[in-house]
């Protein structure tokens, strides 16, 4: 598969979002700022956030909702891992509008316990939204994450807790959600309803050696798309159902997210962590087209 260099120079690029115009977004993780890519390739930025933003998504209201971790020390990286910069006061999900660059704090916690790094989100056609909470590593412990269910006006309920979540995805008839176990490598599914309560997740697929899972997209077939990282890295395909995998293997050890777009839903951006860069290609079949767009 071949692989065109949309932009490059970011720092830690990751959760593109492909836009109605052709413009792909995107946030800095190590910069603190949501920046989007122009089709002729200008770069412009939409909004400082601070923290480490990650997760990008649209909601029906038209604005952008942005998990951010709060941030990472790089200087402290081991594998997957960083511990938190100094000023690290807990996890946030931010509402940015658009137009202003305006950020809001949207959601702080849960049950009394600030998260300790929002990953990643995706919207039902509902409006209401899923996140993951990747956690957080100090020096000498692990801090907890989770999987989590909200409402627009910001009714909480947790679906998950005890695993670092990365990526997550809906399954296009909505009834399952999908978390990415980064360490475990595990993908793992979960009942969209309610009444399910908090769960341990079903183990869909996972995967060998340091194959470490990041951000996902959703195929149209319900195929789940996911980056692979360090060991073996690419796109990782996913059957759910069978737990068939294959793997599209890409240039670079740290392919963090994939995002479809274009008319036909076959154009597939990638976010090349380890170069700094956002990648282009063409998918073999098209992808899932989210809700909602800008």
């Amino acid at each position: 598969m071949e692989f065109e260099i949309i932009a490059e120079g970011f720092s830690t690029p990751e959760g593109p979002l492909v836009c109605d115009d052709g413009s792909v977004m995107l946030v800095e993780v190590t910069a603190g700022r949501i920046r989007r890519i122009a089709p002729d390739g200008k770069v412009t930025t939409v909004a400082e956030t601070g923290g480490g933003p990650n997760g990008l998504a649209v909601g029906p209201d038209g604005a952008l909702y942005c998990c951010n971790s709060g941030g990472f020390d790089l200087s402290t990286a081991l594998g997957m891992h960083a511990l938190p910069p100094a000023d690290y006061t807990g996890g946030t999900i931010q509402r940015i509008d658009v137009a202003t660059g305006k950020v809001e704090t949207l959601l702080t916690g849960y049950d009394g316990r600030t998260f300790g790094g929002p990953n990643d989100i995706i919207f039902a056609a509902d409006g209401s939204f899923w996140f993951t909470d990747y956690g957080k590593f100090t020096a000498d412990c692990q801090r907890h994450g989770g999987l989590y269910h909200a409402s627009i006006d910001g009714n909480l309920r947790q679906v998950a807790f005890g695993t670092c979540l990365n990526g997550v995805g809906l399954s296009p008839d909505g009834k399952t959600a999908y978390a990415a176990a980064t360490s475990e490598r595990w993908l793992l599914g979960f009942d969209t309803d309610p009444a399910a309560g908090v769960q341990p997740g079903r183990v869909l697929a996972n995967f060998p050696g340091r194959q470490y899972l990041d951000s996902m997209a959703i195929e149209a077939s319900g195929v789940v798309a996911v980056g692979c990282l360090i060991e073996g890295h690419g796109i990782g395909r996913i059957d759910p159902v069978s737990g068939a995998t294959t793997l599209v293997p890409t240039p670079d050890t740290l392919p963090t997210n994939i995002a479809f777009g274009g008319p036909d839903m076959r154009d597939a951006y990638i976010t090349f962590t380890e170069r700094g860069a956002l990648a282009k290609c063409r998918w073999p079949v098209p992808g899932m087209r989210l809700p909602f767009n800008i």
